[in-house]
């Protein structure tokens, strides 16, 4: 079909909803999107935004942290990308008010119940971690938590007088599932699974370990080592090397995947994908930081780098988000640093949007 004159035709449109949230969320959304957007031409697609709120800022609009349009936009959407939620403003109302309860809300109407978080680190950061080169050099781990079950969504909760209860609970198609798509992954990685529990103590650890065994037999190609969540924690500082995947509850995942960041030097380069439902969630791993929001100094990248696992999983775009991944490289070896994974010596730091652009840059220029 032939291109329409005087204007841009594309083939392909994907439909994206844009949830910035709170703090940082809406400065580091607009960089991925304007990298989003360099790829997309220089692709050939096009993606059409539409925003909506959910946390803080819902909250204040719509008095809910999760408004019903939120819900209802996201679950009609390719994909969603979102930037971060929360903040002291909205820390004394009751935790089903607060924003954070918008983005649990979130995550279980879209039944996404994978959270990938990759951890790479790159050879250009290695002096930005505080541990020694020699251990983390070649680090390339990817955390699988199970992001739906577990004790943020177990029954009963609550309190009682001067006691406090939550509940860990997990089935076996929960974790079935969850395991599946950890050995999936390893079989296009390094075929080793590290199945992280604390089964000497919890009976829902050792529903786990049984299930996790269980499903590897479907897999003889990939080896299984079950860990201690204790001893998983230590051996991320002490030989982060040995891993590969990591698979993992949801209570533990969120742990070990905010330790797992600092080897990179700095959370807020590290990407994370929800996905398994409806439709899939793309966001950093780090919260909203109010305290540094509106000073130009937000890290982008595990943004961008989101927005990069989008096209991989949900649009299937696998050359755009290579492109963005090859930019978000050469930006760092060409020594371009935001103020988190600095030398803090002013010459050598960029802004939040500078990172942005220099990275969609480079795509355009190819």
């Amino acid at each position: 079909m032939a291109k329409p004159k005087g204007e841009t035709y594309y083939m392909k449109r994907y439909n994206i909803a844009v949830i910035e949230g709170d703090g940082i969320g809406p400065e580091i959304v607009a960089e991925a999107k304007k990298v989003l957007d360099a790829v997309s031409y220089n692709e050939g697609f096009e993606l059409e935004y539409k925003e909506y709120l959910m946390g803080g800022c819902a909250i204040d609009a719509c008095g809910t942290p999760l408004p019903d349009e939120t819900l209802r936009g996201a679950l009609s959407a390719d994909a969603v990308l979102f930037g971060a939620i929360g903040g002291d403003k909205w820390n004394s109302l009751p935790r089903e008010k607060r924003p954070e309860s918008g983005l649990l809300a979130l995550r279980k109407g879209l039944e996404v119940f994978a959270n990938l978080r990759p951890v790479k680190v790159y050879d250009e950061l290695l002096e930005a971690s505080t541990l020694k080169k020699d251990v983390i050099k070649g680090v390339d781990i990817l955390v699988v938590r199970e992001l739906i079950g577990g004790i943020y969504f177990g029954e009963p909760r609550g309190r009682e007088g001067d006691r406090a209860f939550n509940t860990m609970v997990y089935s076996e198609s929960e974790v079935e599932r969850i395991a599946k798509v950890a050995f999936e992954a390893a079989m296009k990685r390094g075929k080793k699974v590290c199945s992280v529990d604390k089964a000497n103590v919890l009976d829902v650890s050792q529903l786990w370990r049984e299930v996790v065994t269980k499903v590897s037999k479907e897999y003889p190609n990939v080896e299984l080592v079950h860990m201690y969540v204790d001893n998983a924690a230590m051996q991320l500082i002490a030989n982060p090397r040995q891993f590969d995947v990591i698979v993992t509850g949801n209570l533990f995942g969120d742990i070990l995947s905010d330790e797992a960041s600092m080897l990179s030097g700095s959370i807020g380069l590290l990407p994370s994908a929800s996905i398994g439902g409806r439709a899939a969630i793309y966001e950093p791993i780090h919260g909203s930081a109010p305290d540094i929001a509106g000073q130009g100094i937000a890290n982008p990248i595990a943004t961008i780098s989101s927005a990069s696992m989008m096209l991989k999983y949900s649009l299937g775009e696998e050359k755009a988000a290579k492109k963005i991944d090859k930019a978000v490289a050469k930006a760092l070896k060409d020594g371009y640093r935001t103020k988190d994974i600095s030398n803090y010596d002013a010459k050598d730091i960029c802004s939040t949007e500078e990172m942005g652009s220099i990275i969609a840059d480079l795509i355009s220029k190819g």
